[in-house]
């Protein structure tokens, strides 16, 4: 089980990696179309920015998943510690992702009351988007994807995913 945990952890980070780096590829495409058609053209179209701020929400929403599982967060300043030490940072660690991750999970799908109506999602299934009367929940289920994968992460973690923090 522990290691069924661990390899659906890598391969959704593998994936979401790919996701996250074609989120920033087009966020730079969007950016530099902006750019040239404002300064060079004098016609920037609206759209452009819009796109840019949605591949913006889901690149950063994304990036903190992979940040997460490559241990890129304050426990990358611990200093050595024996088991036991280990053992409670994780448990510091977990309460404080759990404390942060399963209200806002919550609140994603439920509204004040608990009404499901009253919900992140159900309100953004119900708007568009400024200029692209776009549905805005494509954009909005960023949140619960990152959400729920860095509870994915976090479930890696206690079952004995190893991975090393990033050297800075």
């Amino acid at each position: 089980m522990r290691r069924a945990i661990i390899r659906t952890s890598d391969i959704v980070d593998a994936v979401l990696t790919r996701v996250a780096i074609l989120a920033l590829g087009l966020l730079v495409g969007m950016v530099l179309l902006q750019v040239v058609a404002r300064y060079v053209f004098f016609q920037p179209p609206v759209w452009t920015e819009e796109i840019s701020r949605y591949l913006m929400i889901w690149a950063g929403l994304l990036g903190a998943t992979l940040a997460f599982k490559r241990h890129f967060d304050p426990a990358i300043f611990q200093p050595r510690l024996s088991e036991g030490g280990r053992r409670l940072a994780l448990g510091i660690q977990s309460a404080a992702v759990l404390i942060f991750v399963l209200p806002a999970l919550v609140f994603c799908f439920f509204g004040p009351g608990m009404r499901v109506t009253r919900g992140f999602l159900m309100r953004h299934s119900k708007s568009l988007s400024e200029t692209m009367d776009f549905p805005t929940i494509y954009v909005a289920a960023a949140v619960p994807l990152a959400l729920t994968v860095i509870l994915l992460h976090l479930a890696a973690r206690w079952a004995g995913d190893e991975k090393k923090p990033l050297k800075v």
